[in-house]
């Protein structure tokens, strides 16, 4: 299919923007001065949600009250606002609600570019044990159905979030690397790709509107960030000045997890084994037409480091300072109080 260059200031929608990725996502299309449309479903008690919502507005956004699958809502509003670029970051239980959307999206001229919700590995190489098998079988049918449609679209595989990978489904942005043990996975040895937040949401808006990405998979893989466990936990080490015990999470203990079908930890279980013991951001080569990374659309973009990440953990947490003042009254090291990091309502 070929795609005309698209206008750079075309308007976006994005759906999903009270998520963690899908709030970097939200702001940099912000920032990037295209006007901005942020789907948000009605109702809803969180606190922290609301104030995503009003963040949102204040800087520019304009909110749209609706469903993602209300297939003939979601068309008026892309043909009302002349919507040039739909992003999805919506959350993994909501994944198969985007077969309407991309019904939608289909029957309106406007749209030059669908973005679904990836944002993680490449589902069609990587292969998880069940539960994360039946979630990625339900990613790879909504990229048949967009392919299918005939929609020129671009897949974002960012790989893993910059911070220390929990297996439990507690995400990295709710809580600083460990202060008290490192859990390893398998020997710690296996490497990932691991990037900030801020440059997933940059860089992901920069794609969405250039014609090179176009009907492509976009693999983040930054050379700079690509660490094994054992790497990370020395870096953190070194960051807060002493070592911590290091326990271990065979592979047959995250597969037993991964067995027990408790969702969604056991999904988390099942690509904790997928990354840390298959290795499965690294164990291809991009080497296809349809797939490109991301350094090669854009080899002067410095993407900030997992040393620069965890600095800003210190920082942010405030743990140099709790640490000194632990260590002069004579309170044992494990005992510094970890911080709360507000978790996001996605």
């Amino acid at each position: 299919m070929t795609v005309a260059l698209m206008n750079t200031n075309g308007p976006a929608l994005v759906i999903g923007a009270t998520g963690y990725i899908g709030r970097f996502v939200a702001d940099a299309c912000l920032d990037s001065g295209n006007t901005t449309y942020v789907l948000v479903t009605p109702g809803g008690k969180c606190p922290m949600r609301a104030a995503t919502i009003e963040a949102l507005r204040e800087k520019g956004a304009i909110i749209i009250e609706g469903r993602v699958n209300g297939k003939e809502f979601i068309e008026q509003k892309l043909k009302e606002y002349g919507i040039e670029v739909v992003i999805s970051v919506i959350g993994g239980h909501n994944i198969l609600d985007q077969l309407p959307l991309i019904e939608a999206v289909k029957s309106v001229a406007t749209v030059k570019r669908f973005l679904p919700s990836e944002f993680g590995h490449d589902i069609d190489k990587a292969n998880p044990v069940e539960p994360g098998l039946t979630f990625y079988i339900e990613k790879r049918r909504v990229r048949r159905a967009i392919e299918a449609a005939g929609i020129p679209y671009t897949y974002i595989c960012c790989n893993s979030i910059a911070g220390w990978p929990y297996f439990n489904n507690t995400h990295p942005s709710e809580v600083p690397p460990p202060l008290d043990h490192f859990q390893i996975y398998g020997d710690g040895n296996v490497r990932a790709y691991f990037v900030a937040g801020y440059d997933i949401g940059k860089l992901t808006i920069r794609a969405a509107y250039d014609p090179r990405a176009s009907n492509k998979t976009v693999h983040f893989r930054p050379a700079s960030n690509l660490v094994s466990l054992n790497e990370m936990a020395s870096l953190w080490e070194n960051k807060i000045g002493r070592n911590l015990p290091r326990t271990t999470l065979s592979e047959a203990d995250l597969l037993s997890m991964a067995a027990e079908n408790i969702l969604p930890e056991s999904i988390v279980a099942s690509l904790t084994h997928d990354i840390f013991i298959n290795g499965c951001q690294t164990n291809f080569n991009i080497d296809g037409h349809d797939e490109i990374e991301i350094g090669d659309l854009y080899p002067e973009v410095a993407l900030r480091t997992i040393n620069e990440c965890f600095d800003d953990y210190i920082t942010d947490l405030k743990v140099k300072e709790n640490l000194e003042e632990s260590l002069k009254e004579g309170v044992p090291a494990a005992m510094v109080e970890r911080l709360p990091v507000p978790a996001s309502c996605a």
